[in-house]
């Protein structure tokens, strides 16, 4: 099985050793991205719900770039700051899925990269 590298100009280049995304026969994970805007190359800050729409807004451009929708998405891994932003980060996710969601976690961590709030990763399929 070859693997095919996918990057979009849409989403923030990765900040290490890692590809935006990699494609393996009919799936495609994801890296973990986080609430950097990809036009400003600055962080998103603020509130949860405004560093979990820029996170979903840069899932999706990896998503477009590859030519997949929040439809073909199997499995997300949500990682917070802090699991008392739960409910607003659901609500925020929840927006981009309709009434078959993947399945996921979200896990609290006692950090995450560049000081963020919120980190979400993906795998989505082919069909």
């Amino acid at each position: 099985m070859m693997k095919q590298i996918i990057n979009s100009s849409k989403a923030p280049a990765p900040i290490g050793p890692y590809s935006q995304a990699v494609k393996a026969g009919s799936t495609l994970y994801i890296s973990g991205q986080i609430p950097i805007d990809q036009a400003s190359g600055n962080l998103v800050s603020g509130s949860i719900e405004e560093e979990t729409k820029q996170v979903m807004k840069n899932l999706s451009y990896i998503l477009e770039e590859a030519g997949l929708t929040f439809n073909d998405v199997l499995k997300c891994s949500i990682f917070v700051s802090d699991m008392g932003t739960f409910t607003q980060v659901n609500s925020v996710y929840g927006e981009y899925f309709g009434d078959n969601p993947p399945a996921r976690e979200t896990v609290e961590v006692s950090g995450l990269p560049k000081g963020v709030n919120v980190e979400i990763s993906c795998i989505a399929l082919y069909s």
